[in-house]
């Protein structure tokens, strides 16, 4: 049960995007279309799994037992730059047309505060192995969704009668809002 908590709250109640506002550069930037939102949802589900379970190690296995604790904010980003880079050469050469389609996104996710959040978050909530690895599926699978059904919604909103004034980015801020307070509902959910 404990394992469900945590995975349902960090996919729909504490959701990254819509309750810390974490991500949010590649939220707006991918989101115009489906086919990107999904391919940038994979990415990030990969580095921010890939990247906690390292650093879950990496800590516990190397910077506890040398007493370099201090030191966990420097190494986790230098491993999270250098699994997105990896990220990066495995997309491009597996999938030149997403790699294309996500453009500047996919470097961005080295940047990406979401990212470095969660590894953070996985020590500091004192997660056991199995729950880092529940929470860093969760986390990330928020992320996807939210991507996704604000996908759809922008595809839909080019083609519905928008005011001038709000097309563009001032209508898709509007409905990001709205989807933050739909959200809320989830609170009650644990």
């Amino acid at each position: 049960m404990n394992l469900l908590t945590i995975f349902l709250s960090g996919m729909l109640i504490n959701n990254i995007i819509l309750s810390k506002f974490l991500g949010i550069c590649p939220f707006m930037g991918v989101s115009t279309k489906l086919s990107s939102a999904v391919g940038m949802g994979l990415a990030v589900i990969f580095v921010i799994f890939g990247a906690s379970v390292f650093s879950w190690v990496l800590y516990y296995y190397a910077l506890v037992p040398l007493g370099l604790e201090y030191m966990k904010l420097i190494c986790f980003i230098l491993l999270i730059a250098s699994f997105v880079q990896f990220v990066e050469m495995f997309v491009k050469k597996t999938s030149p047309s997403l790699y294309k389609s996500l453009g500047i996104y996919l470097p961005l996710i080295t940047t990406n505060c979401a990212v470095l959040y969660v590894t953070l978050d996985n020590i500091t909530q004192k997660y056991n192995f199995v729950e880092t690895i529940v929470n860093s599926i969760g986390v990330p699978a928020g992320f996807m969704l939210m991507l996704v059904i604000f996908a759809t919604i922008r595809e839909r909103l080019d083609s519905a009668d928008v005011p001038e004034a709000f097309k563009g980015n001032p209508i898709a801020l509007v409905v990001a809002a709205i989807m933050a307070i739909a959200f809320t509902a989830f609170a009650g959910l644990v």
